[in-house]
């Protein structure tokens, strides 16, 4: 049986497909329509490598095709919405295809929409995030994404530094990354084979830390240690690092642990030693309720292609800007205004 074919959704589902792939081979509120503008300072050489890690919202839970509001498919079927995905869409009415940026998720391939996310119908940060990364740099780009659902910062994923047993999951992400950056050329044939630079890192995660006080109330204190170790353990010292805010629930977001979360998020990005490498990205103003969306699962995002894509290109937006390119909007500090 083909790892592929194994179910990827919650944590022992992905555990499984992971360690059969990684292990030793580890397998603004409207997108600009148009591309951004590409660095002239970049060459093409060496393939620049952005780890994509978190829990199921990296993943990827945000519906591509139905009839149900809040689908990709809805979304290009509006006239009112139709213009801000059409860049999705290639002369010939299938999805683009990205032969410049690959990624490895459960499969390896090139970035398109869908094949890498927590079903072959969904999408995770990981298009809008390789999307903006690449229309910016020259590079060969190669996104390496470990997302398992279900998982925390405190336990699965925690760091050498917070002290206590070190993650499964962070351990498994080193692991990972190093067998797969020895196996580019087999696993990516049009690798240029000049070598690779890791570039950056996304993480998008919190749910699970925000289901405990105890969890919650350390959560900066294991962020700030988690980016730090990240750094010293992949040997790059000022390594640029988006936080994608836990912001389901959107601005109507009451309760307690969830909005330690995200101002823990915030707090840690704030912090002066990170400035200019860390970037904390607000998403509270993508998140689309129940009766819009494809499911009222409010901590999937009720699966809005939408929320994901957005939250995607907001988190490439940051990097593009960590990389040196333009400024990233600004975070909302409210919800948006109705008109």
């Amino acid at each position: 049986m083909r790892s592929e074919n194994i179910i990827r959704h919650g944590a022992v589902g992905f555990a499984i497909a992971f360690l059969l792939l990684a292990l030793p081979s580890l397998a603004a509120e409207t997108p600009p329509a148009a591309p951004a503008t590409k660095s002239q300072q970049i060459g093409k050489s060496p393939i620049k490598v952005f780890i994509l890690a978190g829990q199921s919202n990296m993943e990827g839970h945000g519906v591509i095709k139905g009839q149900q509001n809040g689908t990709l498919e809805t979304f290009l079927k509006d006239p009112a919405s139709a213009d801000r995905y059409k860049h999705l869409v290639a002369k010939d009415g299938a999805w683009i295809v990205r032969d410049d940026v690959w990624i490895t998720y459960a499969k390896k391939g090139s970035l398109t929409v869908g094949g890498f996310a927590g079903g072959d119908n969904a999408i995770g940060p990981e298009l809008g995030i390789g999307l903006t990364i690449g229309n910016f740099i020259e590079n060969q780009v190669l996104l390496i994404k470990v997302a398992v659902g279900g998982t925390s910062l405190a336990e699965n994923w925690r760091p050498p530094s917070s002290g206590g047993e070190v993650g499964f999951w962070y351990k498994a992400m080193l692991d990972g990354v190093a067998e797969q950056l020895k196996n580019l050329k087999t696993d990516f044939p049009n690798y240029d084979a000049k070598g690779h630079e890791i570039a950056g890192f996304c993480w998008h995660q919190g749910w699970q830390d925000g289901c405990g006080d105890a969890s919650a109330n350390e959560y900066e204190t294991n962020m700030v240690n988690f980016i730090k170790d990240v750094r010293k353990d992949l040997g790059v010292p000022n390594l640029p690092f988006v936080i994608g805010g836990s912001g389901f629930g959107g601005w109507e977001q009451s309760i307690p642990r969830r909005l330690k979360i995200m101002q823990a998020q915030d707090a840690a990005a704030a912090r002066p030693e990170f400035k200019g490498n860390v970037i904390y990205v607000e998403t509270r103003d993508f998140f689309r309720d129940g009766p819009v969306s494809p499911r009222p699962i409010r901590y999937h995002w009720c699966c809005n292609f939408e929320s994901y894509y957005l939250i995607g290109d907001g988190m490439g937006k940051a990097m593009v800007e960590l990389l040196g390119g333009p400024k990233a909007p600004a975070n909302s500090t409210g919800p948006p205004k109705k008109e």
